[in-house]
């Protein structure tokens, strides 16, 4: 079980991780839910409603890794399009999808990452350090979408655009200021792989 998920009877998965995998974790889910944000609603929590008819924003975010977390749903406007009438078409259709879609993208993404906060919170050290993490289905798919956007957002800063990005990443020299976040990245990769396999059938 050390260093990936493993299935559990019945549903759910489990992981031992020592304090400093939860402390690393945790403190990446945090980080994950201060570039988020707080919901539309949060300046007026008494009124449910504001945040129900609530529009989100209808311009791609300016940070690098939130325009990682939240895309364009039509590919980028800026990206070889046929004509600039094509150009103006695609980019007010995803102007239209982002206002009705990005709040409940982003509550999602929120959820996400709590959840994985409240399950690091409630771990009962074990051992020497460290302790085991059990996880019910609907956790497992909550702790994947985190893992996901976690690896999203590391690799947005990393500047990985595609595999071959990731291949010159195991060769960074170990003083490169990038390998503590290379690691987390590859670290944070097994664990998703593996959490994937414990939710097929």
């Amino acid at each position: 079980m050390p260093g990936h998920f493993e299935p559990l009877p019945g549903g759910g998965a489990a992981v031992a991780l020592d304090d400093v995998e939860i402390s690393i974790i945790r403190s990446l889910a945090v980080q994950l839910l201060e570039l988020i944000g707080p919901g539309p609603g949060a300046d007026s929590p008494e009124d449910p409603l504001a945040e129900l008819f609530a529009e989100g924003p209808s311009e791609p975010p300016a940070d690098p890794v939130l325009r990682r977390l939240f895309p364009d749903a039509y590919g980028d406007p800026e990206q070889a399009p046929h004509s600039p009438a094509d150009a103006e078409e695609r980019r007010a259709h995803s102007a239209e999808f982002r206002r009705y879609t990005e709040n409940d993208l982003r509550a999602g993404k929120r959820e996400n990452a709590l959840a994985v906060i409240r399950a690091l919170d409630a771990l009962a050290p074990v051992g020497e350090g460290g302790a085991v993490l059990k996880l019910v289905p609907q956790e497992s798919r909550q702790w994947l979408g985190a893992l996901n956007d976690l690896r999203l957002a590391i690799g947005a800063r990393l500047e990985i655009a595609d595999e071959d990005d990731t291949d010159l990443l195991y060769r960074l020299p170990d003083e490169d200021p990038r390998k503590p976040m290379v690691m987390a990245y590859l670290w944070l990769g097994g664990l998703q792989e593996t959490l994937v396999t414990t939710l097929m059938p």
